[in-house]
């Protein structure tokens, strides 16, 4: 009985530790020798590597020791046989408390082989390897399943060469290397992405009137005759790092108030949502030249008088002082920079404060190390304050992103998908006008020519106006797939309002032969005319009356990659006809905030709260039932609700995911 309720808290473990993101293990394989010939026998190798603090159970465990053992599924055909046992070379022992007895297991890295034999030319060894991984700190313990293909072999006198796996083939080389528990990064890039942004957001904040000024006069400071140039040097290295520990700083105090659950249910939250677009909205306006963001002056007089007194101590109190009074034109940037680290990790403001400080550091320290090169910076004047007009206008567009986000998870339908391209249109119209000079804020400078840098922007916002404009006429715009609201049936048209079209009649969601009405399809729909479900139970119902795999898409409103599949991907030919013809199709928002009946409220195991919304419960069905928390995330089951592949998540490439269901399909109608 200890066994058994130790077992049962390890599952339970297993579970709430995928909510968490953990990796512990990445797989090698290779094959000694790789050239051989039928009759030849060949000595397989999985290489494991395990992380810091977990190890993994071997091959061979004790009646006592009801953990996993590592243990491989071959795919059985007649191109080879097995030799021997699968074992485990020269594995460890320890005493381990939770099974009150020795086990065999492998700790940072270890090996495995399994001997064969080749009966045929065309020799195909692959299939699945299931083991467990367990914590020495938490206790905690995963259960993986790991694909391989040992495709390296080349059997003399097959009819063609095998190809070693392609490293952007995103799907198997994440499956082969890390398994079905890689979480990739969810809501539209990567935190290298995001580093990229915010340096870029960091370069913006250089060229504003509050700080591009100051970059000669704090240069001056460390050229003085008064310090050797090693020591001018020392202090504009030091200067710099504490420009970027100051704001790492308030990444990591960000970070400290908000962590992963609540920053996704901040991510669709409809209070946090229209707060973000409230404070976009005066970003802009203060961007504009309305008024002005300032901090208290006594704070920062404080903090000047105390950059007075030299030394290192000094300089880092003359890096917080530029911080501060800088604010009124970098608060806004660094504000928006960690209003969209909401839509990620935990680490991610940190991440977003180390890219932006790093670009605003870089001009302080390298002028102080060459100060020759002040004489090529261009003067100060009208252009800086047509920076922050700019900024301004950026502002307002990623501000309709935030409360477009809302809508969709609340379903208002204020913005539409035509009425969002609306808005971004004006707003890059509005850009290139200003920029051209027809329109005029408030500390523009009414002489200023119209200059090549102001002309190839306005170009450049006119370019992309027009590009808008095709939206209003039937246009994809693919390059902004994940950032425009999906295209439904039920939008508002200008086309339609207008009476150059006849408005569209809502297709049916239910797949032929079902005789039910379609949970959820009164407020959600599925892109390019798709048929299928809104809830899990009645779509692996169906599933199993017309004998159907059944495609589980795991899905957001704010989901960005979630939008580039639909519109980039799912619209391939090949796929939208596997998907119409060969898949019962369940999509499960995990962010919608629609509330269900009381009846259907239920407590869950993972985190022991209440899910009452739709979203809720479809996360937490995620998470339980799949160890997955990314979206998009694709399961593809059988009629007993067995994988019929590993999940994947974002597959960019039409090929890739049509191989993803192809090789499942294969499955389920040999297996049926």
């Amino acid at each position: 009985m200890r066994k058994l309720l130790s077992l049962a808290v390890l599952l339970l473990l297993s579970a709430s530790l995928f909510g968490q993101v953990q990796i512990t293990t990445s797989w090698t394989f290779d094959a000694l020798p790789k050239d051989v010939k039928v009759g030849d026998e060949v000595e397989l190798i999985l290489n494991v590597s395990i992380i810091k603090e977990w190890y993994i159970y071997t091959t061979k465990q004790k009646e006592s020791v009801m953990a996993i053992p590592a243990t491989p599924y071959f795919e059985a055909n007649d191109t080879y046989e097995l030799v021997g046992e699968f074992y485990g070379v020269d594995p460890k022992y320890k005493y381990d408390d939770i099974w009150g007895d020795t086990v065999e297991y492998f700790k940072t890295s270890g090996q495995f082989r399994q001997t064969i034999k080749i009966l045929k030319p065309n020799a195909e060894i692959r299939g699945l390897l299931e083991y467990q991984t367990c914590s020495d700190v938490t206790g905690l313990c995963v259960l993986y399943e790991d694909e391989f293909d040992f495709d390296m072999i080349n059997v003399e006198g097959s009819d063609q060469m095998k190809e070693e796996p392609s490293p952007t083939d995103e799907s198997d080389y994440v499956t082969k290397n890390f398994g079905k528990n890689v979480k990739p990064i969810n809501n539209g890039e990567s935190l290298w992405g995001f580093f990229l942004g915010a340096f870029l957001f960091g370069l913006a904040a250089l060229l504003t009137p509050c700080v591009f000024p100051m970059i000669p006069m704090t240069v001056a400071f460390f050229t003085n005759d008064k310090q050797s140039r090693a020591q001018a040097k020392g202090k504009a290295v030091f200067y710099g790092f504490s420009i970027i520990a100051i704001y790492i700083l308030i990444g990591l105090v960000f970070t400290s108030f908000f962590g992963v659950g609540l920053a996704n249910d901040l991510a669709t939250g409809a209070v946090p949502n229209i707060i973000f677009f409230a404070v976009f909205l005066i970003f802009a306006i203060s961007f504009f030249g309305y008024f002005e963001i300032n901090l208290p002056n006594g704070f920062i007089n404080k903090m000047d008088r105390k950059a007075d007194k030299g030394g290192l101590l000094g300089v880092f109190f003359m890096a917080f002082t530029l911080v501060l009074v800088s604010f009124s034109c970098t608060g806004p940037i660094v504000g928006t920079v960690l209003i969209q680290s909401f839509q990620g990790e935990v680490i991610k403001p940190v991440v977003g404060m180390l890219g932006f400080s790093s670009a605003f550091a870089i001009p302080f320290t390298v002028f102080a190390f060459f100060p020759g090169l002040l004489k090529g910076l261009p003067k100060s004047g009208g252009w800086l304050n047509t920076v922050k007009v700019v900024l301004g206008f950026i502002e307002l567009g990623l501000g309709f992103k935030f409360l477009s986000i809302a809508d969709q998870a609340y379903h208002w339908g204020i913005l539409d998908r035509e009425i969002f391209i609306a808005i971004w249109f004006l707003l890059a119209l509005g850009l290139a006008l200003y920029l051209f000079g027809f329109i005029r804020f408030p500390h523009d400078d009414k002489k200023a020519s119209l200059g090549i840098g102001r002309l190839g922007l306005g170009l450049a916002s006119l370019v992309f106006a027009i590009y808008l404009f095709g939206g209003f006429t039937g246009g994809k715009l693919n390059a902004l797939a994940g950032y425009l609201p999906p295209i439904k049936q039920t939008d508002f048209s200008f086309q339609v309002a207008l009476g150059l079209k006849e408005p569209p009649q809502r297709s049916a969601v239910a797949p032929e032969a079902f005789d039910g009405i379609v949970k959820h399809a009164d407020f959600l729909e599925l892109p390019h005319d798709l048929k299928g479900f809104f809830d899990y139970d009645q779509a692996i119902a169906f599933a199993r009356e017309v004998n159907k795999p059944l495609f589980i898409d795991f899905t957001g409103h704010g989901c960005v990659n979630c939008r580039k599949m639909e519109q980039n991907v799912w619209s391939d030919p090949r796929v939208l006809k596997l998907l119409n013809e060969e898949f019962v199709l369940v999509a499960l928002y995990v962010d919608d905030k629609t509330e269900l009946p009381e009846k259907e409220w239920y407590s869950s195991t993972f985190d022991g709260r209440v899910k009452k919304t739709v979203g809720k419960q479809n996360f937490d069905f995620q998470i339980v039932k799949f160890n997955g928390n990314a979206q998009p995330y694709y399961v593809l089951l059988d009629n007993e609700e067995e994988l019929l592949h590993e999940p994947v998540a974002y597959l960019p490439e039409a090929d890739q995911f049509l191989a993803f269901l192809e090789k499942a399909l294969n499955r389920f109608k040999l297996g049926s």
